[in-house]
């Protein structure tokens, strides 16, 4: 039996995540357990792993002290399927500029600073509601079954910038083209809220618990 790990380091949401990972693998007959832990050592033997967040870049980061991001970066070295949300997924930047300067995962290249230009727009922040998704279809597994246009549900105000194209699988328009879903190899992630989703949060945690390492 596979085992997909929800890691537990004080970066919110951690209950809704793992609901919607049970969720799918019930509907979808998956012979994998779904649990949470901030354990290092269960982090490293998961099969999959699942880093949701909400709340400030800094704060989150500091969770993973102690030897999570020692693990995370070792597990996926490895291979394993990461699959980051929200915070959890602005945590694959080089960094986060939110209460200062803080490093993240280094996973892809960009930093996560304020949406200054959907404030430019004269729109508000946070970022919150439903939004379009562009994709190319066939652009990434992630996005099998689903069509552009389809919606997901984003609540944040920093985003990432001075991307790398190449790690760029969707946006979203809000004053200007947001990543909404990224990816590099193995590791990946979206802006929006999977477990918030609907059909199309399904459909990626889906598409990543059937992601074979």
């Amino acid at each position: 039996m596979r085992r997909v790990v929800v890691i537990d380091y004080d970066g919110g949401n951690l209950a809704s995540a793992a609901q919607t990972a049970r969720h799918v693998v019930n509907e979808n007959g998956l012979d994998a357990e779904v649990v949470i832990s901030g354990d290092p050592e269960t982090v490293l033997a998961a099969d999959h792993i699942i880093l949701p967040g909400q709340g400030a870049f800094a704060h989150c980061a500091s969770g993973l002290d102690g030897g999570l991001r020692e693990a995370l970066i070792e597990a996926t070295d490895r291979g394993t399927p990461f699959l980051g949300i929200c915070v959890g997924m602005q945590l694959m930047a080089e960094w986060g500029l939110e209460h200062g300067r803080t490093a993240g995962l280094g996973w892809i290249r960009g930093s996560i600073a304020k949406m200054t230009h959907a404030l430019d727009a004269g729109l508000r922040l946070p970022h919150m509601g439903w939004n379009v998704l562009e994709f190319e279809p066939g652009a990434h597994r992630l996005t099998d079954g689903l069509s552009p246009g389809d919606h997901g549900y984003f609540v944040h105000s920093y985003a990432l910038t001075d991307w790398d194209p190449a790690d760029i699988v969707a946006t979203a328009a809000y004053g200007d083209a947001v990543p909404a879903i990224v990816a590099r190899d193995n590791r990946c992630g979206t802006q929006f809220h999977v477990e918030k989703s609907q059909k199309t949060g399904l459909t990626i945690m889906g598409n990543f618990l059937s992601w074979k390492p």
